[in-house]
């Protein structure tokens, strides 16, 4: 049984036969084990889990009926989250064969081995004989660091695109879609993507039914595909619909240091410039360059103000080749040098701190 208390989950931890066999338990159409980094993110690892219960659920009493789930870890000692609440291992890891899944819950980046050894070996031992990994919010640098993400096209939020990118440059990465499933490796970009993910796999293994039910108690009109875009516009723009527009505004997004041409991003997303263009300019009235310089002096304001570098290393940073060009744009789109902005903005840092 579970006890609840202020900030931590406490769960028994117990090894059945289930465990020792390697076997899911009998009438269980889907099993995923958890494995939770350390200073995990709780709303991924929560939402998939309660996507598993109301699925499997009968008469709202919480069952595991059809879906049936376990937090692994190679000790029994508490895990953080990177909110502070903390959840108790239920089993230990054991045999990989007795899931069909196995979900590493990521969460802060800046944390040294966020998982153990032990862990790790297991993940290995779990990829070995074919049992299906997923790599849930940062859970994808975690599989990328293990090795397990070769010749794997890596799915990222747009939030960490840059950081995954400068980390594993070898792995083909991609932070447009929800999530991505490549052989017998997933992964996904996290946020309400990890409740579309964990339906799907409801829908796979379970049934149609099973799926509506849980979505219905979400509050989710639709399972989103994992080939669907990331919620994210980098610029305000006028409101729009087109997935066209919102992919080259993403790919502008992640291509503002090393600048690339209108005639790629068109090619990214299915156009001849020509059309990119014409699809800019009817539905939100500027050009696709015109979007792109604002981009990247958005990125430019915000290092300005926010960082210490230096003019030059900013330029360079939002793919100006001189501090010059950079400052003549920078005064154009905002009305001030960058200078004078920075002491506007620290002149204001200190006035808040002295209140």
């Amino acid at each position: 049984m579970l006890e609840r208390g202020i900030g931590h989950v406490v769960a028994n931890q117990r090894v059945s036969d289930t465990e020792r066999d390697g076997k899911k338990p009998k009438g269980t159409a889907l099993r995923v084990g958890f494995v939770l980094a350390r200073h995990f993110t709780l709303s991924a690892f929560s939402l998939f889990v309660d996507t598993l219960r109301l699925a499997s659920d009968v008469d709202d009493r919480s069952g595991r009926v059809l879906c049936d789930w376990e937090v692994i870890s190679a000790t029994p000692h508490m895990i953080k989250s990177s909110s502070g609440v903390q959840v108790s291992p239920t089993t230990r890891l054991g045999n990989p064969e007795r899931f069909d899944y196995i979900a590493v819950i990521g969460g802060l980046l800046d944390v040294e081995e966020p998982l153990d050894r032990e862990t790790v070996a297991f993940l290995h031992e779990a990829s070995r004989k074919k049992v299906r990994i997923i790599g849930v919010c940062t859970g994808s640098f975690i599989l990328a660091g293990a090795g397990l993400l070769q010749d794997r096209l890596a799915c990222v939020s747009w939030l960490h695109h840059a950081e995954f990118k400068a980390r594993h440059p070898a792995i083909r990465l991609t932070s447009q879609r929800l999530f991505v499933e490549d052989r017998n490796t997933i992964t996904c970009a996290g946020g309400s993507a990890v409740a579309d993910l964990a339906a799907l796999l409801v829908r796979r293994h379970v049934g149609e039914n099973a799926e509506r039910n849980a979505l219905e108690i979400l509050q989710v009109e639709r399972r989103r595909e994992g080939s669907e875009l990331q919620s994210r516009m980098p610029i305000m723009l006028p409101m729009h619909d087109d997935a066209r527009i919102k992919a080259a505004l993403l790919c502008m997004e992640q291509h503002i240091e090393e600048k690339v041409g209108i005639e790629t991003i068109a090619e990214k997303v299915g156009l001849s410039r020509r059309q990119l263009e014409r699809v800019f300019q009817n539905k939100t009235g500027i050009s696709p360059a015109a979007a792109y310089e604002k981009i990247r002096m958005k990125k430019a304001l915000l290092l300005v103000e926010r960082t210490s570098k230096s003019l030059i290393e900013i330029a360079l940073e939002v793919g100006f080749e001189s501090s010059s060009h950079f400052c003549r744009k920078f005064r154009a789109n905002f009305g001030s040098t960058p200078t004078a902005l920075r002491i506007k903005a620290r002149r204001s840092s200190c006035s808040r701190a002295g209140r």
